[in-house]
């Protein structure tokens, strides 16, 4: 079942008609929607203000710190649509998987997977063990109103990177010699945590999200034939287990050019294109019956307004002929950007497209 498929009363009804949704379902927009990926983060004053002295991984936890952080960027920029704050390894730590994010690093696992016998530390996900993503995602929901929640959750193939590499890695050397020398040992992670992936990605639907998007961050480094062998039935699945829920499900990779097609036929009803190809290109590989989101550079951000709208109007022009556009970068806002410009640039987009 698509997004376009699904029947109206499964979806929210405050936000069932919000630009984000309609450009989903590929629908009339009377503006094309905008929402960046980390818009709630490091580039914003407050953020790091209610953020001081609390670890990654705990503010995470605390509903009301996560409620307040997700609702920052609607404050100031206007977005048309939230995404839920949190981080891909959050449902690995909500099962006991020992783990940290560590600054300036990032995710580090204490015990990396590269054994059968390690995959013990992969039980399934249950509600309970994430009750304060459903607390957090109730708060939100009654103060976002009509302005649509995104939920997320990292890829099968992202979270296993991690896990089996112990970190982040620019070569992936252990996950590709895994994926290589033992793929029946590969193929049971990935899929053990399709599942761990699909619960939480339900936890958020249930408690009341309208879209999902699903992180393939380092998707990019795979060859297709690697992609479509070794990680997409994983990917696939996870679309596929939340598909009953009508809610448009977003697929998004860095590098992921040479991955588009195979990306929308994992199941996505939108698919995420980093700033690399124009969509008018993108929207060739991936084909008809789906829309696409992005892609902006984002360190375009960093030139002046003149020059950011330049580049954003070619965004724009690269999408005229697309069934449904979310606007977004091709990547997350970088730490140093200035929120002004963010703010700006939602309403260009805005005035620029209004219909």
């Amino acid at each position: 079942m698509s997004a376009n498929d699904a029947p109206r009363a499964q979806q929210p009804s405050a936000t069932y008609d919000s630009a984000f949704l309609k450009a989903c379902r590929r629908e009339p927009v009377p503006h094309t929607p905008v929402w960046f990926m980390r818009q709630a983060g490091r580039s914003l004053p407050e953020y790091r203000k209610v953020r001081e002295g609390v670890p990654m991984l705990e503010s995470c936890m605390r509903p009301e710190l996560v409620t307040e952080i997700t609702l920052q960027p609607v404050r100031r920029h206007d977005v048309d649509a939230a995404i839920y704050f949190s981080d891909i390894v959050v449902p690995l730590k909500a099962i006991g998987v020992d783990l940290d994010i560590k600054p300036g690093v990032g995710p580090v696992v204490e015990r990396p997977i590269r054994t059968r016998a390690d995959l013990a530390q992969l039980r399934d996900l249950t509600p309970e063990d994430v009750s304060y993503v459903t607390e957090a995602i109730g708060l939100l929901t009654r103060e976002l109103g009509a302005t649509p929640l995104i939920g997320f959750a990292g890829a099968p193939f992202t979270l296993a990177s991690y896990l089996v590499e112990g970190g982040p890695s620019r070569t992936y050397e252990n996950a590709k010699a895994m994926m290589y020398g033992d793929p029946e040992l590969w193929a049971d992670l990935l899929d053990r945590l399709a599942d761990i992936t699909t619960a939480f990605l339900k936890v958020q639907i249930e408690a009341g999200a309208s879209a999902v998007q699903l992180f393939d961050s380092w998707a990019g480094a795979l060859a297709p034939v690697d992609y479509r062998r070794s990680v997409l039935p994983a990917s696939a699945k996870v679309f596929e287990a939340v598909a009953g829920y009508g809610v448009p499900r977003i697929h998004f990779g860095v590098g992921t050019g040479e991955l588009l097609g195979l990306m929308g036929e994992a199941g996505a009803d939108v698919v995420g294109v980093d700033w690399r190809v124009p969509l008018d290109e993108a929207v060739r590989r991936v084909g008809p019956g789906k829309a696409l989101q992005g892609n902006l550079d984002p360190t375009v951000l960093f030139a002046p307004t003149e020059a950011v709208e330049a580049k954003t109007r070619e965004v724009l022009d690269a999408a005229a002929g697309l069934e449904g556009h979310v606007f977004n970068l091709g990547h997350g806002v970088m730490p140093s950007t200035d929120p002004d410009a963010l703010t700006r640039l939602v309403e260009y987009v805005h005035t620029h497209t209004g219909r």
